[in-house]
């Protein structure tokens, strides 16, 4: 009998891809009738393209949890309610498994957990002879000191990652922008305290922050010899494992009011309403969600969603502490809006921090245009 095929998509980073070709044999070991071709988009293919889309070509599809309301109006993905029952629901990390939880279904498994923290290069920072900063003041204060030995701090501003980072300071701060679009989008004093503080951050940066994605940020803070501490990006825990030219530690995130509010990331695992052989799907996505499975992909440069990872010395001693050091904050995130219509409302909300933050375009406009924007996005 010939085995089943299953089509998988992905990203394009070795955090994503590395971990699911590396077990592949381990799946096919245990399922020996099943077989699965995984692909890869860039990053940002991974942040916008709709998943209904995917869903047409693929079975399984590594996906972000703002999608979750135009999935629940499309029926586009297989609820996983079923298999995600009794200790299964307390296994992942954080707010993790709530993220792909809408209108009642669960749409999607976590398999990697994410947050934005803090990172730094520790060899520049015991240069500077200074702890991790613990909040935003002595974030700006290791700035003026790091400017003094020609030593910037870091930060990724590109597009959506500025609206990421308001996110993080509106609900550290306090006040949480909307996950309604019939709610005002930001308390506005709120919002403008938050602005403040990224433009005070970005005048201790260097100018090309404003064009890194987290990805970059990662590389750059790698390959260069001047940027000592990035106060908020989503991890990439790999980056702290030895093979790096500069391997990256990782830190809570240090936040006006304390390692609290950070937007949370992380992929989950959903399976197309349009696969021919939902039940081998369902096998391989209890597979992936296994503590087993998520300790296999630490060995292969993945990021478990599995909160006994985050817990196990071995795997915290791979990754620099990384786990170990960021839990505080991955705990006390904020789950960012995920109704039908969203999507389109960060994919231009982005754009436009990014350029009130070059200068083109002042803070009340701004706060202005995203209330409208925000109005108009449900659909």
């Amino acid at each position: 009998m010939p085995p089943i095929r299953l089509r998988g998509m992905t990203w394009d980073h070795r955090r994503a891809v590395d971990p699911l070709l590396a077990t592949q044999a381990m799946f096919a070991q245990q399922h020996p009738g099943i077989e699965i071709e995984w692909s890869s988009r860039p990053l940002h293919g991974f942040e916008f393209t709709p998943v209904a889309e995917l869903a047409r070509s693929y079975d399984l599809i590594i996906l972000d949890h703002p999608f979750c309301g135009d999935i629940a109006a499309s029926n586009c993905l297989l609820p996983l309610d079923d298999i995600v029952t009794g200790d299964m629901r307390s296994v992942f990390v954080g707010p993790s498994l709530e993220t792909y939880t809408y209108l009642g279904k669960i749409w999607a498994l976590p398999v990697d957990a994410a947050c934005q923290v803090a990172v730094s290069r520790p060899d520049l920072m015991a240069r500077l002879e200074n702890a991790p900063p613990a909040d935003w003041a002595a974030l700006l204060d290791l700035g003026r000191k790091a400017a003094r030995h020609d030593i910037k701090l870091a930060i990724g501003l590109r597009g959506v990652h500025s609206l990421m980072t308001f996110f993080t300071l509106c609900a550290n701060l306090g006040r949480p922008c909307a996950t309604s679009s019939r709610e005002p989008f930001a308390d506005l004093g709120t919002a403008r305290s938050a602005l403040e503080h990224l433009r005070d951050l970005l005048a201790l940066c260097p100018r090309e922050a404003l064009d890194w994605n987290s990805i970059a940020l990662h590389d750059v803070m790698v390959a260069r010899d001047d940027l000592v501490f990035c106060p908020a990006v989503y991890c990439y825990g790999t980056y702290a494992e030895a093979d790096q030219r500069r391997p990256l530690r990782f830190h809570d995130f240090p936040g006006p009011s304390g390692p609290r509010g950070s937007t949370i990331g992380g992929t989950g695992l959903g399976i197309s309403a349009h696969c021919v052989n939902p039940e081998a799907a369902l096998t391989y996505a209890c597979f992936a969600a296994t503590a087993a499975t998520q300790s296999a992909f630490t060995l292969h440069h993945g990021q478990p969603a599995r909160a006994e990872c985050w817990s196990d010395p071995e795997i915290n001693a791979r990754f620099g502490g990384c786990y170990r050091d960021t839990r505080k904050t991955m705990e006390g995130c904020w789950i960012r809006p995920r109704f039908a219509g969203y999507l389109g409302f960060q994919a231009k909300a982005g754009d436009l921090i990014e350029h009130h933050l070059r200068g083109a375009l002042n803070e009340r406009d701004l706060l202005d245009r995203l209330q409208k924007l925000f109005e108009a996005s449900a659909t």
